[in-house]
Formats: structure tokens, C-alpha cells, sequence
């Protein structure tokens, strides 16, 4: 079992803490499994995360949503609790948020009726479609446009590395409208899977396997009421976005390093070698301590960040990639080292060792890889550009 104390921190209050023990105990029913069919496994989760009400915690409460506004702390707390139990029951979950979040934050009244509860209920799948293949993390240089003709938008270009990718409903997806240079010319659009003109065209296998996809916009035809924010606006509503759900990917890198911890203290204390447990010799203590203080140190990070967006701060565009990139690089030396201390085991298809392994690597980087994480982090700190 993980270590709970955390959850008594003053980061939290009590509705916090009820949101954590009720998800904990229901996440235990989902263990990993990569052997079947990713896309059906997604929207089973995305239909039973719906039903037992969790993915409430990624909408407003005016459109079916527990809280006011995104609670960033409940929503870090679900993510560690499935990811320590299932990633892609974790993955399920932030897409939700994540691919909805810009309307959730930006959106109008008619666009948040239309497509926020049924993200809330689990009817409705959602995508966020921001990175391209020649401008994954230097977002200003897109090349997909949305030129605007009459009372619609002319939509094409490509997006990849899109999660959701082929199943999702709607897709919310970031272009060039050229009101100015870079960054300031682009705008954000609630883009319908069934709309003319869109395609899948590939499909992206992974190591750690979720549905993943390369898209095609022909001339899509979208009409300005599904422009989502003002014009020119599409940087400012994706780094918004980015600001909330960064810190839940330190929450689900937690969970992982939080389940990689307890799994090599099961092995270590019940593997035996030269007439003594595996936990008796110093060298394993050692590696035990050096993992549960990681933990802690990303816990405090990952937790200050969404406290201080809940509570503190407009934008926690810094605490945010401080907590991403603590959390997802902590954990990935964790279940290395679990890995390490299982010994031939922890390389066995199927063993939770290797699959955490799996799991771990893609956080590093999506959301922005741990290199521009620090990037943003040495620019605020300057006190110069911001993002």
C-alpha cells in the first residue's frame, strides 16, 4: 500500500481528502494490462469513470462538474491514484480534462452546454490537438491555418502525436489565423470528429501502447461559433491549459514512482539472497531511502503547484514545470532502480517492474519535454518572457 500521510499536508481539505479515499479504493478493481485492444480498454474506462462520477473533477459545476472552476488539486489527486493502480485508466482520465480544457476555461456558454457534460458523464471523448511534426514544442511556428472565409474558418494541415487520436469525438485543435507574427497569430478551434474533411491518417504505436494518432484537416469548414476565445488568442488558451494539466503529469509520474516504491519493498523484503533478505543488505536500504525521499520532494512540488493555482495564483506557469519536471525525472530513476533491484525479473514482459518502466517514459515528454520544462522555469526565474 502507498504511503497516505501525504494526504493530511495542508495542501488539502477535507473534501480533498474524501476525493482521495473514495478514488484510491475504486482505481484498486483496474490493474495495468497492455495485452488487449488499447481503443476498446479507453472508452471502457472513459464509460465507467463517467459512471462512478470521477471525471466530474474535469469540468466546472456549471456543466456537470463538482467544483466552481478546475481544481487542479483534485485533479492531481485522481491521476496519482490511477496511475499507481492503471496508467491507462490515468490516461483515460487527463484526456478528458485535458482535451476539454480549453473549452472549460475559454469556452462560450453554448459551446460548454454542448459538449462539457457529456465529457463530465462519460459519453463524449475528447482530444487536445496542438503539437505538429516539425513544431512539437515551439508551438508559435505551427503551419496548420484556419483561414477565415464569411462566417467560417477554412481548416488545414496536420497535427500528430495526438492522444485520443482516432477515437475521440471532438477534438480541440490550435491553428494560424495570421493576426500577427508567431505565437500572437493563432487561434483555438472545437473541431467535431464526423466534420468533412477530417482524417486519421495514422495510427502511432508506443512502447507504453494508448491510442495515439497522426491527423489530416482537408478544408474543414468550422464555423466561428466554434472558434474557442477570441482571435489571436489560441497561445494564451493553450499555455492556460497547460498550466493546469503540467501538474497532473507530475501526479501520475507520483503514482508510478509511488507503486514502483512499494513494489521493490514487496520484492525486496521477500527475495532471499546469501541467507538473508534483499532487504537486510545496506546497499538495498539505501536505494529505499533515496526513492522515498523522491517521492516526497515531488509530492511537495506537484502539490505547492496546484495549491497555488486553486488558491494563490492566476498563472503558475513556473511552479507547474517545476513539478513536471522534478516528478516525471524522480520517477523514472525510481522504477530504473526497481527495475534494478528486481533483478532479471524486473526485464520480463508483464512483470509491474517492466511495465512501470514503459509507462514512465513518455512523461518525460509530453506537455512539453523536460529540456523546455527548463527552459520556462530558467525564463521565469530571469523574470523575463513568459509562457
Amino acid at each position: 500500500m502507498p504511503d497516505m500521510t501525504f494526504i493530511d499536508w495542508p495542501f488539502f481539505s477535507e473534501n480533498h481528502r474524501s476525493l482521495h479515499t473514495g478514488i484510491t479504493r475504486w482505481s484498486r478493481q483496474y490493474p495495468f494490462n497492455h495485452e488487449a485492444d488499447e481503443d476498446s480498454i479507453c472508452r471502457s474506462l472513459v464509460r465507467d469513470l463517467g459512471s462512478a462520477g470521477w471525471l466530474k473533477n474535469c469540468v466546472p459545476a456549471a456543466w456537470g462538474g463538482n467544483s466552481e472552476k478546475l481544481d487542479v488539486r483534485c485533479i492531481a489527486l485522481c491521476r496519482e491514484s490511477l496511475a499507481y493502480h492503471d496508467g491507462l485508466a490515468d490516461f483515460s482520465f487527463a484526456m478528458q480534462g485535458l482535451g476539454s480544457g480549453a473549452i472549460s476555461l475559454f469556452g462560450t456558454d453554448a459551446q460548454c452546454a454542448a459538449y462539457l457534460p457529456g465529457v463530465a458523464r462519460g459519453d463524449a471523448i475528447a482530444a487536445f490537438a496542438l503539437s505538429e511534426a516539425k513544431t512539437g514544442s515551439d508551438v508559435a511556428e505551427m503551419e496548420t491555418t484556419a483561414e477565415l472565409d464569411g462566417d467560417s474558418y477554412i481548416l488545414s494541415g496536420g497535427k500528430t502525436w495526438i492522444s485520443n487520436g482516432g477515437i475521440a469525438d471532438f477534438y480541440c485543435v490550435f491553428a494560424r489565423t495570421g493576426e500577427a507574427p508567431g505565437a500572437k497569430g493563432l487561434s483555438a478551434f472545437i473541431v467535431d470528429a464526423d466534420t468533412p474533411g477530417f482524417s486519421v491518417v495514422e495510427r502511432i504505436s508506443t512502447m507504453a501502447p494508448h491510442p495515439l494518432a497522426t491527423l489530416e484537416f482537408d478544408r474543414c469548414v468550422i464555423p466561428v461559433s466554434q472558434r474557442i476565445g477570441k482571435s489571436g488568442e489560441g497561445f494564451k488558451i493553450a499555455m492556460a491549459t497547460l498550466d493546469v494539466f503540467r501538474t497532473s503529469v507530475g501526479a501520475a509520474a507520483l503514482g508510478f514512482a509511488r507503486r514502483a516504491l512499494d513494489e521493490a519493498i514487496r520484492h525486496t523484503s521477500n527475495r532471499n539472497l546469501f541467507g538473508a533478505p534483499l532487504s537486510a543488505l545496506q546497499m538495498t536500504q539505501a536505494s529505499i531511502a533515496e526513492m522515498a525521499t523522491e517521492i516526497d520532494a515531488s509530492a511537495l512540488l506537484v502539490y505547492r503547484a496546484a495549491w497555488a493555482k486553486d488558491c494563490n495564483q492566476e498563472r503558475v506557469t513556473r511552479e507547474a514545470a517545476m513539478a513536471k519536471l522534478y516528478a516525471t525525472e524522480a520517477a523514472q530513476k525510481i522504477i530504473d532502480q526497481t527495475v534494478q533491484l528486481f533483478g532479471g525479473a524486473g526485464v520480463v514482459s508483464g512483470n509491474i517492474a517492466e511495465v512501470l518502466y514503459r509507462e514512465i517514459r513518455a512523461l518525460r515528454i509530453y506537455e512539453g519535454a523536460s529540456e523546455i520544462q527548463k527552459v520556462i522555469i530558467a525564463r521565469q526565474t530571469y523574470g523575463g518572457e513568459k509562457h
